[in-house]
């Protein structure tokens, strides 16, 4: 009863670490990252196959492919020689990591307060963007993400969610920085 006890307790113990394992390199590999192509040498929007990244580095052997690439289906049968970027930095490729070290420091264009940490789950930060509109973050294709964000400057969540009631309901929104104005009759 208590040699089978044990074996239960190292059974269990095997699974739990075999399944944190899995969780780290599905964790590691997990979102949508800007590398630059080998071929073109621009900005391309790739994702990893997290399920098959965190299967091979349960064998001790990291084995990275792409389930998406911004260049397919075109370029489909490429070599995938862009993994070696996200090999050797997994982190900076982000585009969430990109991002955020991009609005380090930076205070929102509209009300000039600081944007401060951008946490998860939270109200995130938006660009404004060269045509003058602010865009969330998910709007921005990957692969375009470094020539927006050179052409654009930070706006904070409030500033945005104003922007962008004035621009789709401008029937609901006072503007009181405008004089008013009282109709003739």
């Amino acid at each position: 009863m208590v040699l089978v006890s044990v074996a239960m307790l190292g059974a269990g113990l095997f699974a739990a670490i075999v399944l944190v394992r899995l969780a780290a390199f599905a964790w590691r590999y997990h979102g949508r990252r800007v590398i630059t192509c080998p071929e073109n040498l621009r900005p391309a929007g790739v994702s990893i196959d997290t399920r098959h990244a965190a299967l091979s580095g349960l064998e001790f052997r990291l084995d990275l492919r792409l389930s998406d690439c911004s260049r397919w289906p075109e370029k489909s049968g490429c070599g995938q020689e862009c993994l070696r970027q996200v090999e050797a930095a997994p982190a900076d490729c982000l585009v969430r990591n990109i991002l955020l070290k991009w609005y380090e420091g930076k205070n929102c264009l509209c009300c000039g307060r600081p944007i401060g940490p951008v946490v998860s789950g939270g109200a995130k930060p938006a660009v404004f963007s060269a045509d003058k509109v602010s865009v969330e973050w998910s709007e921005i294709p990957a692969e375009q993400l470094p020539g927006v964000l050179s052409a654009s400057e930070p706006i904070c969540f409030a500033c945005h969610t104003a922007s962008k009631m004035m621009r789709e309901h401008p029937e609901l929104v006072i503007d009181r920085s405008r004089p008013t104005v009282v109709p003739s009759r």
